[in-house]
């Protein structure tokens, strides 16, 4: 069971020091050239996080209903803005990841899952600081509860997907170019179907299954519960993280085994 992904893992594992040097290299190009240098990468998403508190908290006070995890619309946007940033860049880089490297791919023998995963793991090292940062800022309003510990688990659970879905849509993608139009468009409206906007309580009841068909639904109420409420996300953040992981992986295992012999015929 799952030996076409088993067989990914361990390649993924060999080649672990060259996965390491391709992921820093990743990170020296997004900055490359820019007068603010290694700063760039994470400035960008704090200035857009900041911009909504500002905005929203400073500017308009504005104010979400009583049964929301907090009043503050900006401090609510933050914490689920920052996690949505972080997946869709590391979604629509990986996507296109074994389409960039084409050329290498063709010349060298290497395994293609070390490009989606150099493209997410860069992605990692740049929005993981930032995660964290957000934590810190957020936790001294309910205290080191235990709470807290689980934001490992669910930043574990956020790189495990991406990287799953990532080298899924990189496949795809290479066998056919609409999957990067569809995709991102997909992302772009994603924001709305999940609760990042607005609480999940704010949605129509018989509507609110649309939600969980977005994969970071659960764990964006996951870190809404943590840093928001100082609270233990309840078991529904997990299964269905849990579960959107394995269907993904069940995807990649049957696509990595059918395009093993074309794949870099297609990019």
């Amino acid at each position: 069971m799952l030996l076409a992904l088993s067989h990914e893992l361990r390649s993924l594992w060999s080649a672990r020091s060259l996965v390491w040097v391709l992921t820093r290299r990743e990170v020296a190009a997004r900055h490359a050239g820019t007068a603010a240098g290694i700063v760039w990468p994470y400035l960008q998403p704090l200035l857009t996080v900041a911009a909504y508190y500002l905005v929203f908290d400073v500017v308009f006070g504005m104010r979400l209903g009583e049964h929301a995890p907090t009043r503050a619309v900006g401090a609510f946007l933050v914490v689920g803005a920052l996690p949505w940033m972080a997946f869709c860049d590391a979604v629509q880089r990986g996507m296109t990841s074994l389409i960039d490297a084409g050329g290498l791919l063709h010349k060298n023998p290497l395994p293609p899952v070390l490009f989606s995963a150099r493209a997410v793991l860069a992605s990692a090292l740049i929005y993981g600081p930032l995660l964290l940062l957000l934590a810190l800022a957020y936790v001294p309003a309910h205290g080191l509860r235990l709470a807290v510990l689980a934001l490992l688990p669910l930043l574990v659970l956020q790189l495990l997907l991406c990287l799953v879905l990532a080298h899924l849509l990189a496949i795809l993608a290479a066998a056919l170019r609409d999957v990067v139009q569809m995709v991102g468009f997909l992302l772009s409206v994603g924001i709305y179907l999940s609760p990042i906007l607005f609480p999940l309580s704010l949605f129509p009841e018989n509507w609110r299954w649309v939600l969980w068909l977005n994969p970071m639904t659960g764990l964006v109420q996951g870190y809404q519960q943590v840093l928001l409420l100082g609270a233990w996300p309840p078991a529904s953040v997990w299964g269905v993280s849990v579960v959107w992981i394995a269907v993904l992986a069940c995807a990649l295992n049957v696509l990595v085994a059918r395009s093993r012999d074309q794949l870099v015929d297609w990019i």
